[in-house]
């Protein structure tokens, strides 16, 4: 036995009736919902509870990351957008043109973190000016929490359609043997 065969035999390529596969992707929703921007919810709702350093920490971590968001978009966003939508493509056409269902599993948690980019580019540019005029944590963090319901919803989607395709190819690959 090759030590080919034997890794491919420790880690199961059929993605979808993997169960460290399922593990990733919870771990990677229950991340992106918790991580807003790079600040941690739970900072969120400390500083809207307890106001004073809790609410100072908040605001300066996502002064910091949004400056981060922006200057990233700008000097390096269109080489990023060309990079992914080459990543992107190659795995939709590898696992859907192709049937490749390890493709498939990748494309489909990285299709949806894709659309969390985009999302978290747009809100650090939409914060920018709002963090220039130094307004109330009240705000900054009304705007974190609308941005956390955005990325919930769109991991809600993409676990409902990654959930009912893995149940499809599981079925379609128990009636084939």
């Amino acid at each position: 036995m090759s030590i080919l065969q034997l890794i491919f035999d420790l880690i199961d390529m059929r993605s979808f009736s993997n169960l460290w596969y399922w593990i990733a992707l919870a771990v990677t929703w229950s991340t992106a919902s918790h991580w807003v921007l790079g600040v941690p919810f739970d900072m969120v709702q400390q500083a809207r509870r307890r106001g004073g350093q809790a609410a100072e920490d908040m605001m300066t971590l996502t002064g910091v990351n949004v400056r981060r968001l922006v200057m990233i978009g700008r000097e390096a966003g269109a080489m990023v957008a060309l990079g992914a939508a080459f990543v992107l493509s190659s795995l939709v056409v590898l696992g859907f043109g192709y049937g490749i269902e390890f493709a498939q599993a990748v494309a489909l948690l990285a299709l949806p973190l894709a659309v969390v980019a985009g999302l978290s580019l747009r809100m650090a540019a939409r914060i920018a000016p709002v963090l220039a005029r130094d307004p109330s944590p009240e705000e900054v963090a009304r705007l974190l929490m609308r941005h956390r319901l955005r990325v919930q919803v769109v991991g809600i989607v993409a676990i409902t359609i990654t959930a009912l395709w893995g149940m499809f190819q599981n079925l379609r690959i128990s009636i084939l043997h």
